[in-house]
């Protein structure tokens, strides 16, 4: 069975919505048959991406960076990873307060050093989830995991 890994640094509702909207994405009753696997970002290692068919990651951008937690897990996994996930396909979402530009920038930088694949543009939001928002997390979701299938 594909395993797609959700790999998140949600310390705010905002991004706790964001997550459970992905989440719901991938999970919809039309790509059954995929494993969903969530892990905090300061939790996930090497063992889950090695053993994952694609990632979703999920951040906000904190001081025009992606969060402290999700550079501490790209750390902890760059060099154990690089070898045997070339190609991963990944996704992403990053929520600020005004700006997502940096953050979504560091993250593609190391995912392109990883020699991962993005399968869809990055999910950036700005401010309070509405529901356009969500709509694109669910749908970043549900893209990523039919990847797998």
């Amino acid at each position: 069975m594909p395993r797609l890994l959700v790999v998140h640094h949600t310390p705010s509702p905002a991004t706790q919505a964001l997550l459970e909207a992905v989440l719901e994405g991938a999970r919809h009753p039309d790509l059954a048959g995929i494993d969903v696997v969530t892990r905090p970002a300061l939790t996930a290692g090497a063992l889950d991406v090695l053993e994952a068919d694609g990632v979703l990651l999920g951040t906000p951008a904190n001081i025009g960076y992606m969060s402290g937690a999700l550079k501490h897990f790209f750390d902890g996994v760059y060099y154990p990873v690089l070898q045997d996930k070339t190609g991963l396909p990944y996704g992403l979402w990053v929520h600020g307060g005004d700006d997502t530009t940096g953050a979504v920038r560091a993250v593609e930088r190391i995912a392109t050093g990883l020699s991962w694949k993005p399968v869809a543009a990055a999910v950036t939001v700005t401010g309070a989830p509405d529901k356009q928002a969500l709509e694109a997390c669910r749908e970043l979701g549900s893209t990523v995991a039919a990847t797998l299938l």
